[in-house]
């Protein structure tokens, strides 16, 4: 995780023209690598920004400081040094001219590179980056703090200077992986906590067990990296753990907050033999005490929410607003969604990081090795004490054992978070969209609004009916599929085939059966066609209870009301398919889910984590989603899921309208199950031009 204080921040200008030797072009390549193993782009290079211009914003406990420009630009950059000055900023800390800098950049740890990556790096600098003219800008630290001549105090109290001395005892990988840890890697910047002075407590695996046990940052939690099978890292191998360092992924997490950068400019360009040998280090990482004790896996919370059960603090709310992704299991799906069962980021004793994405949200490391970077949304419009509960519940639902947070907790949290969005520029109150003149907006209540007594138990049951439809009417449903894959979120997704405000709505005249219809025929409908199965009796408990969720979520809503995000968006697209090109766009944006050949993905269990888009257990060829331009509305405003860190799913428009309208033609059209009483559609004509029969 990237720190509040990271990487080379402080190198200033002095006197430019000091002539330098000639380096080759091996070297220069070597330092761009060793540039990229201590992630210098991550703190000298702004967003948008030139690379290595600096620029950066960065708190500290005494003020902020600002990344400097360190191309090699004669007047605002790094053009001036000589390599002994270089070399004195990066490993000493003394910047050209004498002054000492600030251990914003971490020279206590770059003091163990070695002279010949020195070199390199020098080598990279000046012949390997391009001269950007950037001035750099002062710090914010107040007087008498910004005296830096206190600095030769510090560096004399807490730095030991000396290059990494090879361990006795270990092998050359193990060394390979602590040098590289310890000292470009300065993994401990962030992971290891730190004193009065602000000093990191311990440097390296031989100064004691705070080394990388973890720390609080900048109102981020960097996780405990030593062995305990708890918060640590005791229940990962080697494999899972470089596994995790290339790609930012493995089946117990997803690199989050800072990490991310980490991954994106740093541990994903690094060999494979790097990468292991850091592994291997980390490995040999005694636990930190107390941390021993792993999740202990069990089935208890997972049973709870099948059969309805959302007693437990946070159960109602983790249903509505995570169930989808995470899964009632608790798994999620590997290498898309974090498993939030097990995973360690939860176990740690400090809860920063859960509130924080839980808050802001994120996305994934975007690498080669993965189809697709996922992505988080931001749950910052849900109150404090909704999120202390959701936070509260995965922490200490399926065998995990982590305590409890508090609305307050959040609260400070959130403070934290809207000021690091005021530092980085970027929005700090939710947009909320100009709508046209009698259109009401999307505004549906939260489940824990349902009433109690015997009208909430049937609310509940028809919104369970709706999201674990194959699993509680097995025998009305013929295909793999639940009513809220394409009526997301229980219906409560804005053009996500939302529910909200439907009630009022019917009874309402259906084009294909060419007649007005109930909302009971038209949910019956649905089973007949999507569910590929057999109505439901219209006074069964069943029908009653779905019956009772529509009514509950229109509650309040007059008949004949225009609103947002209704259905599930222009279905009007002009478009002239090309399904070579949908077999293409299937390829990168959604086989990562939906399979290569479309036939889902499932858990363990066999239940469906993502459903079939064709074969004998996705819906027949009478759906509506078989229809081209209905799926692409479907597909444009709402897949892939998590694709942004918008609010609700993360949905994003990730696909243009010819994409959608190309990939929807090539999967509505592979082979489906029939439904033989399509004879009887369009009976009065007018059959769209989209329909398969």
């Amino acid at each position: 995780m990237k720190p509040k204080l990271t990487i080379v921040a402080a190198l200033v200008l002095a006197a430019p023209g000091l002539a330098r030797a000639d380096f080759s072009q091996d070297q220069i390549d070597k330092g761009r690598y060793l540039a990229i193993a201590g992630n210098c782009t991550a703190c000298h290079t702004v967003p948008g920004g030139a690379y290595m211009a600096g620029g950066l914003p960065m708190e500290t406990p005494i003020g902020t400081v600002y990344s400097t420009n360190i191309t090699p630009d004669p007047l605002t950059g790094i053009g001036g040094y000589s390599y002994d000055e270089f070399a004195a900023a990066v490993r000493d800390g003394v910047a050209k001219g004498g002054h000492k800098l600030y251990p914003a950049m971490p020279y206590p740890s770059y003091t163990k590179v070695s002279d010949a990556d020195m070199q390199a790096l020098y080598a990279f600098f000046t012949k390997g980056v391009t001269p950007v003219s950037q001035k750099n800008r002062d710090s914010d630290i107040p007087w008498p703090l910004n005296m830096r001549w206190t600095l030769a105090v510090w560096n004399a109290m807490y730095v030991d200077f000396g290059r990494h001395q090879p361990v006795a005892g270990q092998d050359e990988q193990w060394n390979r992986g602590a040098y590289l840890v310890e000292g470009l890697g300065h993994c401990g910047s962030c992971h290891t906590p730190r004193g009065l002075g602000f000093q990191e407590k311990a440097m390296g695996a031989g100064d004691g067990e705070a080394y990388l046990s973890g720390a609080n940052i900048d109102g981020w939690h960097a996780k405990d990296l030593r062995g305990g099978k708890g918060a640590g890292l005791g229940s990962w191998s080697e494999a899972d753990l470089t596994r995790f360092l290339k790609t930012g992924r493995n089946d117990f997490t997803a690199a989050f907050g800072g990490m991310v950068e980490v991954i994106s400019h740093s541990t994903q360009n690094l060999s494979e033999a790097d990468l292991t040998a850091m592994s291997r280090y980390l490995k040999s990482l005694s636990p930190t005490p107390g941390t021993e004790l792993a999740a202990v896996s069990t089935d208890a919370t997972f049973k709870a929410l099948k059969s309805g059960d959302y007693s437990a603090r946070g159960a109602t709310a983790y249903m509505e607003y995570c169930a989808s992704c995470h899964r009632p299991d608790g798994k999620g799906a590997p290498s898309v969604y974090p498993a939030l069962a097990g995973n360690s980021a939860l176990l740690t004793k400090d809860a920063s990081s859960v509130i924080r994405i839980t808050l802001d949200g994120g996305h994934m490391a975007a690498t080669p090795f993965d189809k697709m970077a996922f992505a988080m949304p931001a749950f910052d419009r849900l109150d404090d004490a909704t999120i202390a509960d959701i936070v509260t519940f995965v922490r200490g639902g399926w065998g995990n054992h982590a305590a409890a947070v508090s609305a307050s907790d959040v609260a400070s949290l959130r403070k934290v978070s809207l000021a690091a969005k005021k530092r980085l520029g970027l929005p700090t109150e939710i947009a909320k969209p100009k709508l046209p003149e009698g259109v009401l907006p999307f505004a549906p209540k939260p489940d824990t609004a349902i009433p109690a007594g015997e009208k909430g138990d049937m609310i509940r049951l028809g919104r369970r009916l709706l999201t674990d439809t194959k699993h509680l009417l097995p025998d009305n449903v013929g295909d793999g599929l639940n009513c809220t894959n394409c009526h997301m979120n229980g219906g409560k997704t804005p053009v996500g085939g939302a529910f909200y405000g439907s009630s009022p709505t019917f009874p309402q005249f259906n084009p294909r059966a060419g007649r007005e219809v109930t909302l009971t025929e038209r949910i019956n409908g649905c089973m007949m066609r999507s569910m590929n199965g057999k109505k439901l009796e219209p006074e069964s408990r069943e029908m009653q209870a779905m019956l009772a969720y529509f009514d509950w979520l229109s509650e309040g809503v007059p008949k004949g009301a225009k609103i947002a995000g209704r259905g599930i968006g222009n279905r009007n697209m002009q478009h002239v398919p090309d399904p070579v090109n949908g077999q293409k766009v299937y390829g990168e944006k959604c086989a990562a889910c939906h399979g290569d050949n479309g036939e889902g993905l499932k858990d363990a269990r066999g239940e469906f984590i993502f459903p079939p888009l064709w074969g004998d257990e996705s819906f027949n060829i009478g759906a509506g989603m078989a229809r081209t331009f209905t799926a692409a509305a479907f597909v444009l405003n709402n897949m892939p899921i998590a694709w942004g860190t918008h609010w609700p799913l993360g949905q994003g428009k990730a696909l243009s309208e010819q994409e959608a309208v190309d990939v929807s033609e090539y999967f509505t059209h592979q082979p489906r199950p029939d439904f033989a009483p399509k004879v009887n559609d369009w009976a009065n004509g007018k059959k769209p031009r989209d329909a398969r029969y």
